[in-house]
């Protein structure tokens, strides 16, 4: 067996998918529950609506790599992967490429597909409480109808105790020269060289609400506040349009833009990045949810596309 042919039957084998005849959705459980690609197919041609991840990506179940991943139980850093609650000291893993355990674990750690129909799929991660003392399940329910794409995400407290928690998604778009985001914001949080919040301050449109930017001309990886859990992705050169519009509560919205690079990201979360440890900032919303034993919470993402602008 060739290198390529093997590359594309670990590929095969790593993917699961969905279709409602418009669209198709490869999902990769054993790669943190990863989307792997979400894509039209329109006489011959193929329009991928996220960046989709590549054969080796899918063979090495790299779930950075891929086109969508859950954030549970939190979104974005925890500052040393540290921090207090109720009494305890919270330490998770960290390493120096990870010294605030990014994005928590389901991202780490295979999911289990638990119903799978034509355009229908549910993964599961279950979480036995270790260095995070908090036993609980998280949930995906991703579904196409129409060509449009829903994700679900759930998250349970399964443990005895009060559980702090948030959750999110992190796709990843397809940049290029004219891609354009839009969304109505009301803040930001500006970051140290950790990429870790400092302070809340306006958005760059200063009074105005509503920010619009070539991606190719800012370089952002910024969580803005007041979100109204809707944006416009498009790419005018394609004439191509992608409408996101997340559920409470995913009041928060990241953007991440690094130059150079071919894709740039999304992300509708419900926490900003080291939420549990600014629970007691007064001034601002930290999105900082506290789940009680067997309490669940929950919410929706819809991509729409559109071939006309």
């Amino acid at each position: 067996m060739t290198k390529n042919s093997a590359a594309v039957a670990a590929q095969h084998t790593e993917l699961v998918s969905i279709s409602d005849g418009i669209a198709t959705v490869d999902i990769a459980p054993a790669a943190g529950g990863a989307v792997a690609s979400y894509r039209w197919w329109q006489d011959g041609f193929v329009v991928d609506w996220l960046r989709p991840a590549d054969p080796l990506a899918i063979s090495r179940r790299d779930a950075g790599a891929m086109a969508c991943f859950p954030l549970v139980p939190y979104s974005n850093r925890i500052k040393g992967g540290r921090f207090e609650f109720a009494g305890r000291t919270v330490q998770l893993p960290s390493r120096p490429e990870d010294p605030h355990h990014e994005h928590g674990h389901g991202w780490r750690h295979p999911w289990t597909v638990v119903r799978h129909e034509a355009s229908t799929i549910v993964l599961r991660y279950r979480h036995a409480a270790d260095s995070w003392p908090w036993s609980y399940e998280a949930e995906q329910e991703i579904t196409l109808a129409d060509g449009a794409l829903c994700m679900t995400i759930a998250v349970r407290n399964l443990s005895d105790a009060p559980m702090p928690a948030g959750f999110g998604l992190h796709p990843y778009f397809p940049s290029t020269r004219w891609a354009h985001v839009q969304a109505s914001v009301s803040g930001m949080w500006e970051t140290d060289a950790e990429i870790l919040p400092v302070r809340h301050v306006p958005p760059p449109a200063g009074a105005d609400p509503s920010i619009g930017f070539d991606v190719s001309e800012v370089e952002f990886d910024t969580v803005f506040t007041g979100w109204t859990r809707r944006a416009r992705i498009s790419w005018p050169e394609h004439g191509r349009q992608l409408d996101m519009e997340a559920e409470a509560p995913l009041d928060f919205l990241v953007l991440y833009t690094p130059p150079g690079e071919p894709f740039f990201c999304a992300e509708p979360v419900s926490n900003i990045t080291d939420a549990f440890n600014r629970v007691n900032d007064e001034d601002n919303s930290t999105g900082c949810m506290m789940l009680a034993s067997g309490q669940t919470r929950s919410a929706s993402v819809r991509f729409t596309p559109s071939l006309a602008v």
